[in-house]
C-alpha cells in the first residue's frame, strides 16, 4: 500500500535543493544537475550574489582528499539571499508582490539583514572505476569517476536524518552504473528529500487506514534527531580535561581550525562542539558571514518565563549564546578558496575546518586554537587565551568527573554508548552535564554583576549597598570558582555583550549560582588528579612495549657478543696456526742448511737460533743401535774364536813335554810375534775396521 502525497509543507524562507557536482578533468569540479528549482532546469547560482559562496559549492562538495576514499562527506555553510529573485519579479511584474510564488522565496525579508540567511549543504562523495561503467562519456578518461550528491537545506539539525538517506540515494544511483538515469534523483519534477527534509511524521494505524500529521513529534524525538550521529562520549574519551578547554575557547570566540585527512570526522566534531550548548544548532542563521548579525538585531529581552516549558526556560536564560553574528564565520569544512573570508579584517572569530595541510603549515596566521584530529593534539597558540582558558579547581573536579564516568562505562565495540546501556556516561548524560555547567556559568555571573552593584558604591549611591540583597547560602563571589581569567576575557566578546543586555538581571533567582563542583582543593582532589595523569601516562602499554624491545636487545646483544667472541677466538687460532707454520718452515730451512754444511753443531746453533730443536729420528736411531750391536756382536766372536784355538794349542803342547826355557829379550820378542801369528789374520780385522767405516759413514749421512 503506497503512502498517500503528503501536504504542503510550511512556510520557509528556503526550499531544500538537490544538485550533482562531476569532477571534469580539464575544468574541474562543475555543477551538472539542479532537481528541485522552480521552474525546472533552472539555475539558483543566478539568482545569487557572488559573495554568497554559491560559486564555489563544487570545491565544498569534493572536499581535498576525497579521491582517497570510496565514500566521503562534507558539509559546508552557504549565504542565501531570499530576496534577489523576489526583487527581479517585482520589478517584472510592475511591482507585483512575487513572494511565495518561486521556490525558495520567503514569507518576508529577514530582520536586519537584507533578506540574507545561512543555509547548509551535505555532500555525498563516491567514486567508481571507470572500467565498471555500462556507459561512458567522452570525458571520462580517468581510471575511475567521482562524482557528489549535495542536498542543500536551511536545517542543519536535521543532518544526522539527511545523511542516511543521502547515502542511500548515492549509493543507489552509482549502483546504476548510467549517469545518465538520474530518475532516482527527483520525484515527480520535486526533489526526494522533500520528503524528509520537512518535519512532518506519517503515523499509519493497520486495519483502519488512517494516516494523521502529527506535526513535529514530541520534544524528546527532535532533540534526539538533532544529535544523532554526533559522539561525544568519543570526544571526552579521547580529550578528557581538554574537552572543557575547547567548550571555553568556543565561548571566547576565538579562530577555531580543525584539522584531519577524513572530512567528515572535521565536521562532525565541530558539530558536536556545538551542541553543548542546547539550541546552538538550531540558530546559526548569521553564521555564513560576518556581516550578517539578524538575530542579535532582532532580539528582545524576555519579560516572562514558563518553568515547565524547557525551551522557554532557556530562553529566558538567554540560551543559546549568540556565538555566529557580527564578526564570526562557521564553516564546517572551508576549502582553500574561502581563505580571504578568513583573512579578511571584518572577521574577529570563526569555527572552521580544513583537510588541506597549508593550513597547517601557516597556522600561526590563520588560527589561535588548531585541533588536529590525526594527532589528537589541541595547540593553544595565544598565550592570552592559553592563561585564559586555564582550568580552576573547580573546573578540573568536574571535568575529571565526568571524564571518569566515560572512561568506566567505555567499550570498545560500541564507542556510542556505555557497556552498561545505563544513563551514567552516555551522549545525553554528557550534553545535560555541560547544560548544567553552562547555566551555573550564567547565573554566578549575574550574581557577579549584583554584587558589583551593590558592594561598590558611585556618585549616584554613595552607600556601600543593602545586605539584605544578597543570598544567604552563598559566601563570596561564586563566579570565582570558574576561573576569574576566563571571565575576565568572557566579558570582552561580543555575545557575553548580547547576553548581558538582554536578559534578567537576577537569573540567580532561577539558577543557583555556583559551581557544579564548588570547593578549595581537597586530598581526594590530589589523588584524583594523580590517578588520571598515571592514566594518560599509559605506563603499561609503554612499558609492555619497553620490554618486547629490551628483549630483543638483549637476544640481539647476546647473538652480537658471541660472535664477537667467535671472530676473537677464530684470530687466536689463525695467530697460532701462522706460528706453528713459521716454526715448521724455520725448522724445514734450518735441516736444509745443516745438510749442506755437513755439521752438527752448525745445525744445533740454527735450530737454536730458530728458537726450538729439531726433533729426533727414531727410526734412523734405531737402525744406528742395530748396526753398532752387530759389530759389537761380530768383534767379540772374532776374539771367542782366537782365545779357543790358543788354548786348545797351549794343551797340545803340555800334553807332549815340551821343555819350555826362560824367554830372553829377543825372545820375548818372539813370543810376541808368534803370538801374534797366532792370533786370527789381519785379514779379518781389517775387514771388520772396512765394515766399522762403512757403517760410520752410513750413519753420517743418515745423521
Amino acid at each position: 500500500m503506497a503512502l498517500p502525497t503528503p501536504p504542503n509543507p510550511p512556510v520557509s524562507p528556503f526550499t531544500p535543493l538537490l544538485c550533482v557536482v562531476d569532477f571534469h578533468h580539464a575544468r574541474g569540479p562543475e555543477i551538472s544537475h539542479w532537481f528541485g528549482t522552480v521552474p525546472a532546469g533552472s539555475d539558483p547560482l543566478e539568482d545569487q550574489e557572488d559573495s554568497s559562496g554559491w560559486g564555489l559549492i563544487p570545491y565544498m562538495a569534493l572536499p581535498d582528499g576525497a579521491h582517497r576514499g570510496v565514500e566521503e562527506f562534507s558539509y559546508f555553510s552557504l549565504v542565501y539571499h531570499h530576496n534577489q529573485k523576489n526583487k527581479k519579479k517585482r520589478e517584472g511584474d510592475d511591482g507585483r508582490e512575487g513572494a511565495g510564488e518561486v521556490a525558495g522565496d520567503g514569507a518576508g525579508d529577514g530582520a536586519g539583514n537584507g533578506g540574507g540567511t545561512s543555509i547548509f549543504g551535505i555532500s555525498c562523495c563516491q567514486s567508481i572505476p571507470a572500467s565498471s561503467l555500462l556507459w561512458k562519456s567522452e570525458d571520462v578518461t580517468r581510471s575511475a569517476v567521482q562524482k557528489a550528491v549535495v542536498a542543500l537545506t536551511d536545517q542543519p539539525e536535521r543532518f544526522s536524518k539527511l545523511r542516511e538517506k543521502l547515502r542511500v540515494v548515492t549509493r543507489a544511483w552509482f549502483a546504476q552504473r548510467d549517469f545518465r538515469d538520474v530518475e532516482i534523483l527527483q520525484v515527480g519534477g520535486l526533489s526526494p528529500f522533500y520528503y524528509f527534509c520537512w518535519v512532518v511524521v506519517w503515523v499509519w494505524v493497520v486495519g483502519v487506514g488512517v494516516v494523521s500529521e502529527v506535526g513535529t513529534g514530541s520534544r524528546e524525538e527532535e532533540d534526539g534527531q538533532q544529535y544523532f550521529g554526533l559522539s561525544l562520549r568519543e570526544m571526552v574519551y579521547q580529550y578528557k580535561w581538554q574537552m572543557l578547554v575547547l567548550f571555553k575557547c568556543l565561548l571566547l570566540q576565538p579562530k577555531m581550525l580543525f584539522f584531519g585527512s577524513h572530512c567528515e570526522r572535521v565536521c562532525q566534531v565541530q558539530f558536536s562542539l556545538l551542541s553543548l550548548i542546547p539550541n546552538l544548532v538550531k540558530n546559526l542563521q548569521d553564521c555564513a558571514d560576518p556581516q550578517m548579525n539578524s538575530h542579535a538585531e532582532s532580539l528582545r529581552k524576555p519579560d516572562s518565563v514558563r518553568t515547565s516549558d524547557r525551551s522557554s526556560f532557556l530562553a529566558y536564560l538567554g540560551v543559546p549564546l549568540q556565538l555566529f553574528g557580527i564578526g564570526s564565520v562557521f564553516g564546517p569544512y572551508t576549502p582553500l578558496q574561502q581563505l580571504d573570508i578568513l583573512t579578511d579584517l571584518d572577521t574577529k572569530s570563526y569555527v572552521v575546518g580544513s583537510t588541506n595541510s597549508l593550513l597547517i603549515q601557516q597556522k600561526d596566521r590563520y588560527c589561535d586554537v588548531l585541533i588536529d584530529l590525526d594527532e589528537n593534539l589541541i595547540s593553544i597558540l595565544s598565550p592570552t587565551l592559553r592563561s585564559a582558558v586555564a582550568l580552576s579547581v573547580a573546573d578540573r573536579r568536574w571535568i575529571d568527573f565526568l571524564a571518569q564516568q566515560v572512561t568506566d562505562t567505555w567499550d570498545e565495540t560500541d564507542p556510542s554508548r556505555p557497556k552498561t546501556h545505563g544513563y551514567a556516561g552516555s551522549e545525553e548524560f554528557i550534553r545535560l552535564q555541560f547544560e548544567e555547567y553552562l547555566l551555573a556559568l550564567l547565573s554566578a555571573e549575574k550574581y557577579h554583576q549584583h554584587l558589583s552593584h551593590n558592594n561598590h558604591p558611585n556618585k549616584d549611591r554613595p552607600s556601600s549597598g543593602d545586605p539584605k540583597a544578597l543570598l544567604a547560602d552563598i559566601e563570596g563571589d561564586p563566579s570565582s570558582d570558574f576561573s576569574p581569567a576566563f571571565l575576565d576575557a568572557w566579558r570582552a566578546t561580543e555575545n557575553h555583550a548580547l547576553w548581558s543586555r538582554t536578559t534578567d538581571t537576577h537569573l540567580f533567582d532561577l539558577v543557583d549560582p555556583r559551581h557544579p563542583c564548588a570547593g578549595g582543593i581537597t586530598i581526594e582532589d590530589v589523588q584524583r588528579r594523580l590517578a588520571a595523569q598515571v592514566a594518560e601516562l599509559h605506563l603499561d602499554e609503554r612499558f609492555s612495549a619497553t620490554r618486547e624491545v629490551v628483549g630483543k636487545r638483549l637476544v640481539e646483544g647476546k647473538e652480537q657478543v658471541g660472535a664477537a667472541f667467535g671472530r676473537v677466538w677464530a684470530d687466536v687460532e689463525a695467530l697460532r696456526e701462522a706460528q706453528r707454520r713459521r716454526a715448521e718452515e724455520a725448522r724445514v730451512q734450518a735441516q736444509a742448511a745443516a745438510g749442506e754444511d755437513g755439521g752438527e753443531g752448525k745445525v744445533g746453533a740454527q735450530a737454536l737460533y730458530a728458537g726450538r730443536l729439531p726433533k729426533p729420528d727414531l727410526v734412523q736411531a734405531q737402525a744406528s743401535v742395530a748396526a753398532a750391536g752387530q759389530r759389537a756382536g761380530a768383534y767379540l766372536s772374532s776374539w771367542g774364536s782366537w782365545a779357543a784355538e790358543k788354548r786348545k794349542v797351549g794343551w797340545q803342547r803340555q800334553v807332549s813335554g815340551s821343555q819350555v826355557t826362560a824367554p830372553s829379550p829377543e825372545g820375548k820378542l818372539r813370543g810376541t810375534t808368534a803370538v801374534q801369528e797366532g792370533r786370527p789374520k789381519g785379514p779379518a780385522v781389517d775387514q771388520m775396521g772396512k765394515e766399522d767405516a762403512h757403517n760410520g759413514h752410513g750413519t753420517k749421512e743418515a745423521g
